[in-house]
């Protein structure tokens, strides 16, 4: 039996993402033109993204264990990180240009060590409470490998320590029945897959697609080397000049720059994903689905879900300190764009890989229901106006490590089709 709840033909949802898709799809072909030197190529690339709204897609099967089309369906299963063994990344370019100068001391002091064991061991207890209040939900919990990720690697073109797998978010993306593993663009993290690899195989021997995104080599060219950035007005302006640490060497991302509603995807030019890994994933699922490219007045972009985070269908949460170039399209759409409160969290808690704004970085179990920071009162109360019931947790010491609810989490399976 399939069970429908998604996008329905004829909800305001469906008519929002359509009309979203046809007014971004017309102002970004000229982008996409002047990005990529065969202009032919990128124009049928965009038109190849067409799609009939009225087409037939072929249901995914009951027993296959990995279905999710958006941010919101009822939460069934989930993969949730590991904060085990989680080391600080070496001091690279690349790692530079998405941290604040106030931690730059941290990472060269500590770069390929583990992380504060003391704030470690209770980021640990509080993501295993977590799960066990997810699990009370009654959603199925899985988790990650540990790995020692103080191991030093070494590839033809760099040698490097590992990180973590804390964030599933970061490296997986679940379209339908498809789970893609991004290639990222750290060097720090160029194997974090392999804490992951055991669950997935799981996946796709019970009858999931498995795709992996073309590894990038990560040599020197991947990155301006010289990177001007010193203060954060000159993120300001480098980025509002399309100016990022990642050039177009070879294709990269990260997963949680993608943010999905049914068809539409929505993804972010970063420090971390280029043009040309936008491009590869806007050809692998074109044409069933429209992937459309937002920008925000961000001095360091770096993973769209505290930025902009789509929690039901019409409803977005947008952050004002971040604003969004394209949020009129949202508007006209009949969305209800929802600004977030300011944040709480202290100034002197650490956050070595992210900001305050990790409170709106919230995860939907349903359209009624959300997992939040309990520290964090003024989200709370936006969420019960809207109407959607919090469910309480606190995770201060996980997101030093650089991410919130829907960072920590990949969604495997939501009950619903496309």
């Amino acid at each position: 039996m399939l069970r429908v709840r998604c996008l329905r033909g004829g909800s305001r949802g469906a008519e929002a993402a359509h009309y979203i898709g046809s007014q971004l799809g017309r102002s970004f072909t000229g982008w996409v033109q002047r990005t990529f030197q065969s202009t032919q190529a990128a124009a049928a690339s965009q038109n190849s993204c067409a799609v009939d709204d009225n087409k037939v897609t072929a249901p995914v099967p009951e027993d296959c264990p990995v279905c999710s089309y958006n941010e919101w369906d009822p939460l069934e299963e989930v993969i949730v990180g590991r904060a085990e063994n989680a080391c600080v990344p070496p001091f690279s370019v690349e790692v530079k240009a998405n941290t604040y100068e106030k931690n730059w001391e941290f990472y060269q002091k500590f770069g390929g060590q583990s992380f504060p064991r003391d704030h470690l061991k209770k980021a640990i207890a509080e993501i295993e409470e977590m799960c066990n209040i997810l699990k009370m939900e009654g959603v199925i919990v899985k988790r990650p490998e540990p790995i020692d990720w103080s191991v030093k690697y070494k590839t033809p073109d760099f040698e490097s320590t590992g990180m973590y797998a804390a964030m599933p978010r970061d490296i997986l993306l679940v379209v339908g029945n498809e789970i893609i593993e991004a290639p990222m663009a750290w060097r720090a993290r160029f194997f974090e897959y392999r804490a992951y690899r055991p669950v997935i195989k799981d996946y796709f021997h019970r009858g999931a697609k498995w795709t992996t995104a073309p590894k990038p080599t990560m040599a020197d060219e991947l990155y301006y080397q010289d990177y001007p950035i010193h203060s954060v007005q000159d993120r300001h302006k480098l980025a509002a000049q399309g100016k990022f640490v990642t050039t177009e060497f070879e294709p990269c991302f990260d997963a949680a720059d993608f943010i999905r509603a049914g068809r539409d995807i929505f993804v972010q030019r970063s420090q971390v994903t280029n043009n040309s890994g936008i491009e590869w994933m806007r050809r692998h699922l074109a044409p069933e689905y429209r992937v459309h490219t937002l920008s925000f007045k961000d001095p360091n972009p770096m993973h769209i879900d505290a930025t902009l985070n789509i929690i039901g269908p019409g409803l977005v949460l947008s952050n004002p300190d971040r604003p969004c170039h394209q949020i009129e399209f949202f508007k006209k759409a009949g969305w209800t764009v929802v600004s977030p409160p300011l944040p709480l969290i202290p100034d002197d808690h650490p956050l070595w890989m992210s900001s305050k704004w990790l409170s709106m970085n919230v995860l939907m179990l349903d359209e009624k229901r959300v997992m939040v920071d309990a520290n964090e009162i003024p989200i709370q109360k936006m969420f019960e106006n809207l109407g959607i019931s919090t469910i309480k947790v606190n995770i201060r010491h996980a997101n030093s490590l650089g991410g919130g609810f829907h960072c920590w989490t990949c969604d495997i399976r939501r009950r619903g089709i496309l």
